[in-house]
């Protein structure tokens, strides 16, 4: 079998993205062990073999989904935070934020959590990357003294701990954002743990 190559057209970009949109769907409404290339590409509009072209296995594209949901968590974050000057509105309005794309993207959530199982490395890879820039972040945060000088690795393994459970919580569990009082009580921690002294 040939090695999957990178498009270096528009059209073979396109088709690629389909294949991801596809899986994406699949893996996300039947999970991965159900989901089958044959599903995917019958979805994506394209023949068995045009997959393999683009992605060398089924776990190849779980990897590929996985690494593009990094992608869209830090740039969305980013987006909907970097306007606020304050690091802890930062982190209460990332909070909700994050909980609303949560829902909005159920099935790659779904992947994600699915990934520690299939493939170990992929789900670190993914929390290990969010957390370098997340910590970074919060340094940067500390020297201005918006926030309290700790560890900031410590801080942002915390802060996603709180975001994971909630999204896993309401977003897969329930297919719907937490309640206010939640929302609330969530934001009181992070306030209380961030401020400070």
């Amino acid at each position: 079998m040939a090695k999957p190559t990178t498009p270096v057209t528009a059209r073979g970009e396109q088709t690629r993205q389909n294949l991801l949109a596809a899986a994406e769907q699949e893996f996300g409404e039947k999970g991965f062990h159900t989901a089958s290339i044959s599903s995917i590409t019958q979805r994506a509009g394209v023949a068995q073999g045009t997959f393999y072209i683009y992605f060398a296995s089924k776990e190849d594209i779980l990897r590929a989904l996985v690494r593009q949901m990094g992608r869209k968590v830090r740039h969305s974050l980013t987006e909907a935070t970097e306007a606020i000057p304050n690091r802890l509105e930062q982190e209460k309005h990332g909070l909700e934020h994050f909980l609303k794309f949560a829902v909005e993207h159920k099935n790659l959530y779904r992947i994600v959590l699915e990934s520690q199982f299939i493939d170990e490395s992929i789900h670190r890879e993914y929390f290990e990357t969010l957390v370098e820039m997340y910590a970074a972040r919060l340094k940067k945060a500390q020297e201005s003294d918006q926030i309290r000088k700790e560890d900031p690795f410590g801080q942002a393994w915390v802060l996603m701990g709180i975001s994971y459970y909630l999204g896993l919580r309401y977003a897969m569990w329930e297919h719907r954002m937490p309640p206010d009082e939640v929302v609330e009580t969530a934001k009181g921690f992070i306030e209380r743990g961030l401020r400070p002294d």
